[in-house]
């Protein structure tokens, strides 16, 4: 094994101390390759020290500015902290430079829903759901999406594929719920789900305030 494959060992073994020994020691072995680099920097992350973070991701992206992982890590870290715009771009950066998995997809997809242009995080939701249909969490932000386009007919079976999986899923009852109350006559459904919600999560306000309303006009 060399240091990087130890270091990411030592993580593992939540040795994070040794782990930055060793990633140093891959740096000075290897000053001009990436790896050692963005692994110190992705452990950095973790310890939430992400000036430090930001300035090894920035010294991998400039040893190579088609280091993909490089630009995702560094993304991940400006979303982390509410920098939305910026990290769009990188993820934008991660996927022109071939990263693969639908990680950077869906992120991309959250950056731009976070900045208000959902309309802009459709596809890149939809291709994270294309590459992974079975991950919870693209599948509901991708069927949220669909929705908020209403795009009612597409949403609605990907809503009911994640409450087979996890029938106590209060967002997608929620969403199924405002699905049916604004799409179908089918008011017995939309409260069911509605309801089924806030059963679920004492705490789900909106899916109480929605169940309200349709009932009171009901």
């Amino acid at each position: 094994m060399n240091f990087n494959e130890l270091g990411i060992q030592a993580i593992q073994e939540e040795n994070y101390e040794k782990a930055a020994e060793l990633f140093t020691k891959a740096i000075e072995e290897n000053p001009d390759e990436v790896i050692g680099y963005i692994n110190f920097g992705n452990l950095l992350a973790s310890m939430n020290e992400n000036e430090r973070a930001e300035r090894f991701f920035q010294k991998a992206i400039t040893l190579d500015e088609h280091a993909a992982t490089a630009y995702y890590s560094l993304a991940n870290l400006y979303f982390e902290v509410d920098r939305f715009e910026e990290a769009a771009k990188l993820y934008e950066k991660a996927i022109s430079n071939e990263i693969e998995g639908p990680d950077a997809y869906f992120m991309l997809g959250k950056s731009f829903e976070k900045i208000g242009q959902t309309k802009l995080s459709l596809p890149y939701f939809q291709r994270a759901y294309e590459i992974e249909p079975h991950d919870l969490q693209i599948k509901l932000s991708y069927a949220i999406a669909l929705a908020s386009f209403e795009m009612f007919v597409e949403a609605e079976p990907i809503l009911k594929e994640i409450l087979e999986v996890y029938p106590e899923n209060a967002d997608a009852h929620y969403n199924l719920g405002v699905l049916y109350a604004v799409s179908t006559t089918n008011t017995e459904a939309a409260l069911h789900h509605l309801k089924e919600a806030y059963t679920i999560q004492p705490s789900y306000d909106q899916a109480r305030y929605v169940y309200d309303m349709i009932s009171l006009r009901n």
